[in-house]
């Protein structure tokens, strides 16, 4: 066995699952159909791993001792209800991909020593559309990847090989996952031609693979492929030779892959091609590709993360916050039905902490889903430890008050995209620690009711180990490590501070002059970005009327967002009793002090955990301290020279 590579699906990694021999044994498979045939194949894998031996298939349920699967229409798509008892357990799905998850809830709750009375249970996903976004290039790197090279593409083609990409369907499919595009957002030349016959044989080879587990493969595509494949001498939207080579492209698509999802679009943004062009709107450039897909059941998934990149910093009234809302909250309700924005949990580039984007609610008449990343880019990159599963959850509990009080974000999308992180690093994650995130990601957009304890318990008793006491240590430390990252980096929410592109290690100005808008403002007497109506950007009226005036009014924003939303002194009183500038002294200190606690909670379990876990997750705590501590230094640092303040507690800064 190798529990690296097998995450949560390493069944047998003890003996928490040897009451489920006797029911394993024998199979009643009372439905059929490729995804089927995916859930018997994971139950006569999981079988052999406990015995040896292949299960007996039997045509009738027996009295005792059995495992069936059935499909009952009642539970709706991807729903399933997972029933133990004495003599048999019984798996019912809505459909074929209720069946499968159903067997994957079933065999990873009982190898993370569930007990079988906690087994009985009906589950149906929250969303449709549960999709991973893979930001893969055809010449096997991957962008904001940590963990190692692509899976999918190497020397400009498609892998061969799809031992991994099954494997990889199995880890998606066994949390819901329902969907995935496998290349970059960032369509260079080579991807543009995914499209075309030359390479279309090789991603229907894949796209095969995830249909096995359900999983509809989709496309990202360059908004002037016309150009750029065909010779045309535009890609406006309107232009009758653009609409005719799109629905050609269609057809040719679907020949080859019937159940294609459709393309994902990145347009109009950091130089990527767009209608804006020509004159066009997003909705106009969207639709036209809808209408190619049309036919065939396609989407368009479209991204809203439009913004200048080319702000000019002394410009105190440009704000890149304003930009998603902006650019889509006129286009309400001209998108086509199968066209889906795809919005960003905040309006900024995936923080710690950030506001919610103001575009959820505010579309009633359109598709929107929630973009999350689950690889770590502003978050530790998969060295410093950060369970993101929280920032999640509060973004989709976020009451937007259109419509009136409890119109939660939940409540007003259709679905969720995540960044993947995974590589071709044999734990999946780089950090296998990091594999709670993925983990989490599907659990939560399955249901996103489940509280984020929850999510890390079962992940770490299924991947790690099912001794309690070992997986409260374990479970402790991923809940608590969001806000051990965010107390000693970027403070109050004013985001950003990073290294230039590289994104790992601090810089404070490192983008605070530059053309991207993501500045902090700091200045001998205070800091943060003034976003309100009354002296600021004016962002704050982006926001339904009570959320407006809680952000507006600086003694009711949620002291977290402080520096989002306001430009305050130094000398400014928190509730805490702290001034703003002994906060960020206290919490960069303090910050650093719990990143050294991890590494040595983690020292504790060295006995108890097993090895390959040990050994790769120490050795980020490691550089995770390093990190921590560079950070503090030049934090407080910045911060003494700015403000001229001292620290009340006497502490080491560098002046």
């Amino acid at each position: 066995m190798d529990m690296l590579y097998d995450c949560w699906l390493a069944y047998g990694k003890d003996d928490s699952m040897k009451w489920t021999e006797k029911y394993l044994s024998r199979l009643c498979v009372l439905c059929s159909g490729r995804v089927i045939s995916s859930a018997v194949k994971e139950l006569e894998a999981a079988f052999g791993r406990l015995t040896g031996n292949i299960p007996e298939r039997i045509s009738q349920p027996l009295s005792e001792g059995c495992f069936i699967l059935r499909i009952n229409d009642s539970l709706g798509a991807g729903g399933y209800d997972i029933s133990v008892s004495d003599e048999s357990i019984t798996v019912m799905g809505g459909d074929e991909n209720g069946v499968l998850y159903g067997v994957f809830r079933f065999l990873i709750l009982a190898s993370g020593g569930y007990p079988p009375e906690s087994l009985s249970i009906t589950e149906k996903p929250c969303f449709p559309l549960r999709m991973i976004d893979q930001w893969d290039n055809a010449d096997g790197t991957v962008e904001r990847g940590y963990s190692g090279a692509s899976i999918f593409f190497e020397k400009g083609r498609p892998v061969s090989d799809m031992k991994r990409l099954t494997d990889y369907a199995r880890l998606l499919s066994s949390v819901g996952i329902n969907a995935i595009c496998i290349n970059n957002v960032n369509v260079h030349r080579t991807e543009t031609f995914f499209i075309t016959e030359g390479l279309l044989p090789d991603i229907a080879k894949i796209a095969g693979i995830f249909a096995d587990y359900g999983i509809k493969l989709y496309l990202s595509v360059n908004f002037a492929a016309p150009m750029e494949i065909d010779g045309l001498s535009t890609a406006d939207p309107l232009d009758e030779r653009v609409k005719s080579r799109w629905k050609c492209t269609a057809d040719n698509i679907y020949r080859h892959i019937p159940e294609f999802g459709g393309f994902l679009v990145k347009a109009d943004s950091e130089n990527r091609p767009g209608p804006h062009t020509y004159g066009r709107d997003h909705a106009e450039g969207a639709n036209m590709l809808a209408a190619a897909l049309k036919p065939f059941g396609g989407n368009v998934i479209w991204r809203c993360f439009v913004y200048n990149c080319h702000v000019d910093w002394r410009d105190r009234t440009t704000d890149r916050a304003k930009a998603a809302y902006d650019n889509f909250k006129p286009l309400d309700g001209k998108f086509a039905d199968n066209v889906y924005l795809q919005i960003k949990n905040g309006p900024m580039d995936f923080q710690i902490r950030e506001a919610v984007s103001p575009l959820f609610g505010a579309m009633p008449d359109t598709n929107c889903l929630c973009e999350f990343q689950i690889t770590q880019e502003y978050t530790g990159q998969q060295i410093d430890l950060c369970y993101l599963v929280p920032m999640w959850k509060e973004c989709l509990d976020f009451d937007t008050y259109h419509g009136g009080e409890g119109s939660l974000v939940s409540r007003n999308i259709l679905g969720a995209a995540g960044v993947s992180n995974v590589g071709s690093d044999r734990c999946w994650t780089g950090d296998p620690l990091a594999g709670a995130n993925l983990y989490g990601y599907g659990r939560l957009v399955f249901d996103p009711a489940l509280s984020a304890e929850k999510i890390a318990m079962e992940w770490v008793r299924a991947a790690i180990t099912a001794d309690e006491e070992t997986a409260e240590v374990i479970c402790k430390m991923l809940v608590s490590s969001r806000d051990i990252y965010e107390s000693y980096t970027s403070p109050l929410g004013v985001g950003w501070m990073v290294t230039p592109h590289y994104h790992y290690g601090v810089d404070v100005d490192g983008y605070e002059y530059s053309p991207w808008g993501t500045y902090h403002y700091s200045d001998r007497n205070g800091m943060g970005a003034d976003r309100t109506k009354a002296t600021g950007t004016g962002y704050t009226a982006q926001y339904a009327p009570h959320n407006e005036e809680m952000y507006e009014n600086v003694s009711a924003c949620p002291e977290e967002l402080l520096l989002f939303f306001h430009h305050l002194p130094y000398t400014y009183m928190l509730s805490s009793g702290k001034t703003l500038i002994q906060h960020i002294y206290d919490s960069h200190f303090e910050g650093a002090e719990k990143a050294e606690e991890l590494l040595m909670r983690w020292r504790s379990l060295k006995e108890r955990v097993p090895e390959e876990y040990y050994r790769e997750a120490e050795l980020r705590f490691e550089k995770q301290i390093e990190n921590s501590r560079q950070w503090r230094d030049v934090i407080n640092t910045y911060y003494y020279r700015k403000s001229g303040i001292d620290d009340i507690r006497g502490r080491k800064i560098f002046r």
